[in-house]
């Protein structure tokens, strides 16, 4: 991923979910200086902060790092679609596999 759009991304997430700078730094454990630095392509966030991050803003660390870096989009699609099956009862899971399989023919 190229550095400037990462501190982009960073920022539209935090907009989008209604979070000033201050908010995010509090919740994080950081100085509101340090997110500014990040949004502003002046530092990048560590695996912990990216961890602390995604849950802050409410989705897993795969889809964060899929919104960050587009190459992982996929392994991070297949990541949500595992967490939704595993919730679906034994018939439920049949039924999805064999709609699955008429796709794939």
């Amino acid at each position: 991923m190229e550095k400037e759009s990462y501190g982009s991304l960073v920022k539209n997430l935090r907009i989008a979910n209604g979070l000033t700078q201050n908010q995010v730094a509090k919740s994080l454990g950081v100085t509101p200086g340090y997110i500014s630095n990040v949004e502003n392509n002046r530092t990048a966030m560590s695996l912990r902060m990216l961890t602390y991050y995604a849950r802050l803003i409410g989705c897993s660390l795969d889809e964060l790092v899929g919104e960050l870096e587009p190459e992982y989009t996929e392994t991070a699609l297949d990541r949500k679609l595992y967490q939704a099956m595993i919730k679906l009862d034994t018939k439920t899971k049949e039924k999805l596999l064999k709609t699955i399989e008429l796709w794939t023919q």
